[in-house]
């Protein structure tokens, strides 16, 4: 028998071409693979589909019972109205139903994920218009076509990426690795997430921040250059733009189970926040339970916490079971760095770790250079104010704050620039910025910008302090830098929405000054991706390189790495500018090989020590 296409498939067997991307998906059944990437059915795989459809016959199961558990999965009040009823929130609630799904799962799992005796098979699935089930949840499917577009002109701008499919696609260096994936949902994420595929990875993403995906992009990925919006063939995303703080969680939830109920090998994390509920939950599996929260807990720590406390509660063990199957984690930014070496220091890091962020072609390019192109953007869209003879002030002046005052002084901002380090601070005054405190300019300056990855650096009482229609905004990964909560409780605050990400704070008039307004842009999150689209292809081909040789690392070298944080070494930092020096016209000088011993290097590299300062 010729093996069948996917439409041949579903003729013959009564599946949808969705169910059977979906079955595939569960572990279920295990479709044969086109050069091309097709999918092909052969006479083993006709049958199992076929019993399968009569042994659910059987037992009269359907998409209705499937739906029905979104339902109770994704609406908080009707999941605690029948959970008693229905057994566990999120997945498969009768016994006898779960007990089905078990045994087909565990037929194709392999045997380090056959389900245990009472595991509940943990598979995400979303509802179409159609009554399908697919394993994704993103705004709108219909802009795929307009995000490929953008994806097709960003690989051209990302030449790094690029290279990396054609060095590495051969020998797939990712075949079979499960990829978990925490970094905004851009164009530009686009193309790393579909170089990790060429290079063999099975990946699932969500965003990073709950403005920053770019619902075209997320639409085109899981659509796949070879899908259509009716029929989609890419990868899981489950990210869309404004989600709310629970549906953020909820989203990396679903991101860190496959459909077979196993989890990652391996997290691509951007801030640390998959790294950190993993860690959390271990922490309180071992403990036995999840704490409460108090009055000085934030609202997101208390949505953390409630779910942990429900996962943990419908699965317990689970963040166990997963942290054991990681072989390493890549951060991207320095928050998230700060949060592994926390980690480390009190021995707690539970796979190896490695710091992306501190990469040279990474901090020194996209925290400068995709800065001091995207800040700009961000502020423009969202206020489209003039900045040149206005007063901004730079909070922090590492290299995000170098890359933010250079994109305002070349506005003709008059730039100020704040500092705790004195070894930054001498760096401002030496640019020729002038350094001081904020309160020495709280009342006098237009427009502040955070860029400290430290929290409580503006507060309520300075902003209540500022001008007239000051704007105020954070280039820094959390929102904890710009004091938010305590800002909506300042009494008699009224926020009013301008746009999207656009909000003005209106203060009452008092005893002493009449009433007057602040611009806070993106709520105090990520402003040049809540407002525009974030780094420049180019610059963010460099960052994903490192993102991909450091999964490339952490899979080829497994057991080489300890429960540690590491660095890429200086020849991979090397290869990654070497590989965007042709797309700007750079042409290397080569040493001799007398120049080369005379200063102690190899002719091919690397050039610097490791404690070099670039």
């Amino acid at each position: 028998m010729k093996p069948l296409t996917i439409q041949q498939a579903a003729e013959a067997t009564g599946w949808s071409q969705r169910m059977l991307r979906y079955l595939e998906q569960s572990g279920l059944v295990t479709a044969m693979r086109s050069p091309g990437g097709h999918r092909h059915y052969g006479p083993r795989q006709i049958e199992q589909l076929q019993k399968l459809r009569e042994l659910i016959g059987v037992h009269d199961l359907g998409i209705t019972d499937i739906a029905f558990e979104l339902r109770m999965r994704t609406d908080s009040s009707l999941a605690r109205a029948v959970d008693d009823w229905f057994g566990a929130v999120h997945r498969f609630a009768a016994p006898e139903h779960a007990g089905i799904y078990r045994r087909l799962a565990a037929q194709q799992q392999s045997q380090d994920h056959r389900l245990q005796t009472g595991e509940k098979v943990s598979v995400t699935l979303t509802p179409d218009s159609a009554g399908s089930v697919t394993d994704f949840k993103v705004a709108d499917l219909s802009l795929a076509a307009f995000g490929r577009k953008e994806i097709q002109l960003a690989e051209h701008e990302m030449p790094g990426l690029m290279a990396l499919r054609r060095e590495f696609g051969a020998s797939q260096p990712l075949k079979g690795k499960k990829v978990a994936g925490s970094l905004h949902m851009t164009v530009q994420t686009a193309v790393l997430i579909e170089t990790l595929a060429a290079l063999g990875a099975d990946v699932r993403w969500v965003s990073c921040n709950i403005f920053s995906t770019q619902d075209h992009a997320a639409a085109a990925i899981v659509v796949g250059p070879n899908g259509t919006p009716e029929n989609p063939q890419g990868i899981p995303v489950y990210a869309w733009k404004g989600e709310t703080l629970e549906e953020y969680w909820w989203c990396t939830e679903q991101m860190i189970v496959w459909p077979d109920g196993s989890g990652p090998d391996s997290i691509v994390d951007d801030g640390g926040d998959v790294t950190l509920l993993i860690h959390m939950g271990v922490e309180f599996e071992a403990t036995g339970a999840v704490p409460s929260t108090d009055e000085n807990d934030s609202e997101e720590y208390g949505i953390i916490l409630d779910t942990l406390r429900r996962s943990i509660a419908e699965h317990p063990g689970k963040y166990t079971r997963i942290a054991a199957d990681i072989v390493g984690v890549t951060e991207e930014t320095t928050t998230g760095v700060h949060r592994l070496y926390e980690f480390e220091k009190a021995g707690t890091l539970l796979f190896p770790a490695i710091n992306v962020n501190d990469s040279v072609t990474k901090s020194k390019f996209d925290n400068k250079y995709g800065v001091r192109h995207s800040l700009i953007d961000g502020i423009n869209r969202g206020t489209d104010v003039m900045i040149g003879g206005k007063m901004a002030v730079v909070l922090g002046y590492g290299d995000v704050g170098k890359g933010s005052a250079e994109s305002l002084r070349g506005q003709g901002a008059r730039v100020v620039v704040t500092e705790v380090d004195p070894i930054c601070a001498l760096q401002a005054a030496m640019d020729g910025l002038q350094v001081v405190t904020l309160e020495d300019v709280v009342g006098e300056a237009d427009i502040f910008i955070t860029t400290t990855g430290n929290k409580d650096i503006i507060m309520a009482e300075h902003m209540v302090q500022m001008k007239h229609q000051a704007i105020v905004g954070n280039i820094g990964h959390f929102d904890n830098e710009i004091d938010m909560a305590g800002l909506a409780k300042v009494p008699g605050v009224v926020k009013n929405e301008v746009k999207p990400q656009v909000h003005e704070w209106v203060f009452p008039a008092t005893a002493d000054r009449p009433a007057h307004s602040i611009i806070v842009l993106s709520e105090g999150r990520l402003l040049n991706l809540g407002n525009a689209t974030g780094h420049p292809s180019f610059v963010m081909s460099a960052s994903f390189a490192n993102q991909t040789i450091a999964q490339i690392e952490v899979h080829t070298k497994r057991g080489e790495y300890d429960k540690k944080v590491y660095v890429l070494p200086k020849h991979l930092d090397e290869k990654v500018a070497r590989l965007h020096l042709d797309a700007v016209g750079a042409k290397l000088t080569i040493l001799s090989k007398e120049q080369a011993e005379y200063i102690g290097v190899d002719v091919a590299g690397p050039y610097k020590p490791e404690h070099y300062r670039y």
